[in-house]
């Protein structure tokens, strides 16, 4: 004989019909995204109050939990909209960290503005966001690593301006493998600046999002914002400078020795990359895949892994990922047959 349980109710209440329309949209358009977000459950908005409805006690003390943290994030003046929605909830459904330390209330992850600028704030938007944040701010030489979409460099990038507003450091400076020129860069036709940029044009571009435009060019000049391929760093000594190694897994073993070895007193490197996108000739090793277990115990520095749940784009973007990942898999196991 089949035991039907009875639905389990709840009723949630925010502060006023107008908490109640940040959280739930206009029109309460956020219902549907909510309840897809949370099967099983339904949920009636009445005035500032909603009732859950949920199959299981497991529900409605989970949507209680959401919309708990929405409206906390929408009192610190966050837009509610889907992929806040989606991360709350997917925050909420994840473990403690390996470490066993409790993770953050989405609410705190998604409200801490590392830079405000150009009518913008500039926040982690997911759990590992944060915790790579957090790295920075705790380590003097952080490895960010994931694929395309989840945020390495933008945050790294934040980070830098961040540290230099404070003038806790005196210059940024960012670089990068210009891996597709090789050694034949001086034959490409124009000037240097004209041969390189193509290769820097991303940092340059997330560079435009966090500083004047108009002043860039001055603190270029005056050596505050240097820009420039890995090969020029060769012989250096980095000091008081926030330093970001782009797109590292374009690096050979000897670069990345070459890179972290030009730490100075009063610096601070970050280097971003995702192994599974090595561009390097001849199918070379980049250097990216083995300095975990090079550096590993090696204190002051930290690694982060940010993977597709990370992925900040569209949402088809995760799934891209989480495919070709699955497919290099199987390749993995049918001895790289494909």
């Amino acid at each position: 004989m089949t035991v039907h349980s009875e639905p389990t109710e709840s009723v949630f209440s925010f502060g006023s019909v107008e908490e109640s329309l940040r959280v739930l949209g206009a029109g309460d358009s956020n219902i549907s995204l909510l309840e897809s977000f949370l099967p099983g459950t339904r949920l009636v908005p009445r005035g500032q109050h909603v009732r859950i409805v949920s199959d299981a006690p497991e529900g409605a003390s989970q949507a209680l939990e959401v919309l708990g943290e929405l409206r906390t994030i929408a009192q610190r003046g966050t837009l509610i909209g889907e992929h806040v929605v989606e991360q709350v909830v997917s925050m909420l459904r994840r473990g403690p960290a390996e470490t066993g330390d409790p993770a953050p209330a989405p609410s705190q992850v998604l409200t801490t503005s590392i830079l405000s600028t150009r009518g913008k704030n500039i926040r982690p938007k997911t759990l590992n966001q944060q915790r790579y944040v957090e790295a920075i701010d705790d380590h003097t030489i952080v490895f960010g690593l994931g694929p395309a979409g989840t945020g390495k460099t933008y945050l790294a990038m934040a980070k830098a301006v961040q540290a230099l507003t404070r003038k806790e450091v005196s210059r940024i400076i960012l670089t990068r493998p210009a891996v597709e020129a090789g050694e034949r860069l001086g034959y490409l036709p124009g000037s240097l600046n004209e041969k390189i940029d193509p290769y820097l044009r991303p940092l340059y571009d997330a560079l435009h999002d966090m500083v004047d435009p108009e002043s860039i060019p001055r603190l270029m000049e005056a050596g505050t914002i240097e820009v420039a391929p890995l090969a020029f760093m060769r012989g250096r000594t980095l000091n008081d400078a926030f330093i970001i190694l782009d797109e590292a897994q374009n690096t050979t073993a000897d670069q990345m020795k070459m890179f972290l070895t030009r730490l100075g007193f009063g610096s601070k490197m970050v280097v971003t990359g995702d192994a599974s996108q090595v561009d390097l000739p001849g199918g070379a090793q980049g250097g990216l895949r083995t300095v975990e277990a090079v550096l590993d115990g090696v204190e002051d520095i930290d690694f982060v892994h940010l993977g597709a749940e990370d992925v900040v784009r569209h949402r088809l973007v995760s799934d891209i990922v989480n495919a070709y990942g699955a497919w290099d898999e199987r390749s993995a196991r049918s001895g790289g047959r494909r």
